[in-house]
């Protein structure tokens, strides 16, 4: 697996980040999570859902990552080894940003219905969430078990924030702000590799 070449001096030197992105109107902000979280050193590798690569074009986060976009399970790259395991493998990170209530209730459930999924159940590393989506689905019962067994497993949560969200609707949902998923991830790095 390519690895970017950056100066030890970036903050995010010669860490891999798996970064996730799910089918949400908020996908297009990928776009700047991906510019950013590279800047900082890291080497990003996004995992689009299908649903994900009709709200932003893959080529977009491939150059902005200078990294493969992998959005399908069946057609992995060259090699003896699964392409989602290797990725799996390698991920010192494994961040969904915007992260669906669908996707979070396959990783609840160990349901691996796509690459993304799949990647999920195959690492070691650690899982950092940011929400986004409808209030009314966000505050769902079945959604608020979800995150809460999610938690109970350790994984890290950016909270959405609140205000206009793209349905019409004024309330929690949204995704939160770029800069504090850059931040999180950052320190989770940080914290986790030293």
């Amino acid at each position: 697996m390519p690895k970017i070449e950056n100066s030890p001096l970036s903050p995010l030197a010669g860490k891999t980040i798996v970064l996730g992105v799910c089918g949400s109107i908020a996908a297009y902000r990928a776009a700047d999570i991906t510019s950013q979280l590279t800047k900082a050193g890291a080497a990003v590798f996004p995992v689009m859902t299908l649903e994900a690569t009709r709200l932003i074009a893959p080529l977009t986060l491939k150059t902005l990552a200078r990294n493969p976009v992998s959005w399908d399970l069946w057609k992995e790259e060259e090699g003896w080894q699964p392409g989602h395991i290797e990725l799996a493998d390698n991920a010192d990170l494994f961040l969904v940003a915007p992260a669906t209530a669908h996707t979070m209730a396959c990783f609840t459930h160990g349901l691996a219905p796509d690459l993304l999924t799949s990647i999920y159940l195959a690492t070691q590393a650690p899982v950092l969430l940011a929400p986004a989506m409808n209030g009314k689905m966000l505050s769902h019962p079945a959604t608020a078990g979800n995150l809460k067994i999610l938690r109970e497993r350790g994984h890290h949560f950016v909270e959405p924030a609140e205000g206009m969200l793209a349905c019409g609707y004024e309330g929690k949902g949204r995704l939160a702000p770029v800069e504090e998923i850059v931040e999180a991830a950052t320190n989770l790095l940080i914290s986790n590799h030293g």
